[in-house]
C-alpha cells in the first residue's frame, strides 16, 4: 500500500492485518481487528475515532506494550524501519523503544516518574541507547533538547521534579524524551489531552517542528478533528477495532466515503465551514464483546435504509479512488448525495459538499 507521494519508497511503519485480543469475563474480545496501514518518512498519519475504537491499543501493539497476560497480539505483521517487530524478544524490543520508535503518551503528568528529576529521566533515555555517553555530555544534550521543545531557562529547570512543571511543560519534556535519539517513528497518543487551547497549539507546533527536523514518520492518535486538520497528511478512521476509511486529510474533510466519517465531520464544530447546527451520530459505539453482525456501524447508519446487506455482510476495505483511498461501506457510491444532504441539514453552503 504505497503512499501516492512516496515515490515508491519504503514506509517507516507498515502494519498488516494486526489483531489484538483480550480475555474478559464476557469471553475473548478483539480490541484491534485486522488493521492495516503505512506511515512514510516525514509523513503524519492521524488515527481517529471515538473512544474505545482501538486507536491506543494499536499503538501499544506496535511497541510491544499490549497488557499481559490478559492481552495478546493474535495475528498480523508489524515492520518498523525494515524490521519485523513481532518477531523480536523483549530485550530486542527494549533496544527499539526510544531509539527506532518512540511514543508520547497522553496524561503527561502521570507519564513521568515523580521521584526523579525531569533531566535525569531524559538523560536515562539517551544513555540507555548510548552506553558511552558521559553524564556531562548527557546533561548538555538534555538541555539542548529542552530548549528545542521550548522550555524556557532549560539549564536551570533541568533539575526540577515533574510536580514543579505544568501539564504543558511536562508534555514538552515527554516530546524531548521521545525525540532524544532521533527515532524513525514517533507515536503521539492524544498529545493535547487536558491542555488548554493556547498550550495545545504550542505542543502541536513543537511536535511538527520535531517531525520536520528529524524526518520521522509520525502516527498521531486523536479524536480532535481540529488537530487532524492542522497536523495530518493522511487519516485512518477506526470503528469497533477496524479500519473503515483511509484517505488524505482533504478527502476526509471534504468528501468522506463512509457514513461514520461523515458523522464525525457533521457532529463536531468546524472553522472551515459556516454551519447553523451540528448533526450528531445516533446511538453509541458497540461493546467489543457484542459487535453487531455485518457492518458494525449499521445500527447507527443513516445510509442503511433497511437494507439487509448491511446486517448480513461485513464490508471489505476496498480502494475507491485513484489516490489510494479506501473505504469499508457497501454503498460508498451513494456518499456524494449523502454529503450534500447532511450539509443541508447543518445549514451550510451546499457547495462545500465536494465531489469524489
Amino acid at each position: 500500500m504505497l503512499h501516492p507521494t512516496s515515490g515508491g519508497g519504503e514506509p517507516s511503519l507498515s502494519v498488516r492485518d494486526l489483531t489484538v485480543e483480550f480475555d474478559t469475563p464476557q469471553g475473548i474480545v478483539r480490541a484491534v481487528d485486522g488493521v492495516s496501514f503505512d506511515v512514510f518518512p516525514g509523513e503524519t498519519v492521524a488515527l481517529v475515532g471515538e473512544s474505545g475504537c482501538g486507536k491506543t491499543m494499536t499503538a501499544l501493539a506496535i511497541l510491544g506494550l499490549v497488557p499481559r497476560p490478559a492481552g495478546r497480539i493474535a495475528g498480523g505483521r508489524i515492520r518498523c524501519d525494515g524490521r519485523n517487530l513481532l518477531g523480536m524478544s523483549n530485550r530486542e524490543l527494549r533496544s527499539i523503544r526510544g531509539a527506532v520508535a518512540s511514543m508520547v503518551f497522553q496524561e503527561p503528568a502521570s507519564s513521568l516518574n515523580p521521584v526523579f528529576t525531569v533531566g535525569k529521566q531524559i538523560a536515562g533515555v539517551l544513555r540507555a541507547h548510548d552506553r558511552g555517553l558521559s553524564r556531562r555530555a548527557a546533561r548538555d544534550r538534555v538541555i539542548e533538547l529542552l530548549r528545542s521543545v521550548g522550555v524556557p531557562d532549560a539549564a536551570s529547570r533541568i533539575d526540577d521534579y515533574p510536580h514543579q512543571w505544568s501539564g504543558g511543560m511536562c508534555q514538552r519534556a515527554l516530546i524531548a524524551m521521545a525525540i532524544a535519539n532521533r527515532p524513525r517513528l514517533l507515536i503521539a497518543d492524544e498529545p493535547t489531552t487536558a491542555l488548554d487551547v493556547t498550550i495545545q497549539a504550542q505542543v502541536l507546533e513543537v511536535l511538527d517542528t520535531a517531525r520536520r527536523e528529524t524526518g520521522a514518520a509520525t502516527l498521531l492518535i486523536t479524536h480532535d478533528l481540529g488537530v487532524v486538520a492542522e497536523m495530518a497528511d493522511r487519516v485512518v478512521v477506526m470503528y469497533a477495532g477496524r479500519v473503515i476509511e483511509t484517505a488524505t486529510v482533504d478527502e476526509i474533510f471534504h468528501a468522506p466515503r463512509h457514513p461514520y466519517t461523515l458523522g464525525l465531520m457533521a457532529s463536531l464544530p468546524r472553522l472551515d465551514i459556516d454551519v447553523a447546527r451540528l448533526v450528531p451520530i445516533p446511538g453509541q459505539p458497540p461493546h467489543l464483546h457484542r459487535i453487531p453482525a455485518g457492518c458494525a456501524f449499521h445500527p447507527r447508519c443513516r445510509l442503511r435504509h433497511g437494507r439487509s446487506r448491511c446486517v448480513e455482510q461485513s464490508p471489505p476495505l476496498l480502494q475507491v479512488g485513484p489516490t489510494g483511498r479506501r473505504t469499508a461501506c457497501h454503498f460508498h457510491d451513494e456518499m456524494t448525495t449523502e454529503v450534500a444532504v447532511v450539509t443541508e441539514e447543518m445549514g451550510a453552503d451546499p457547495t462545500v459538499a465536494a465531489t469524489p
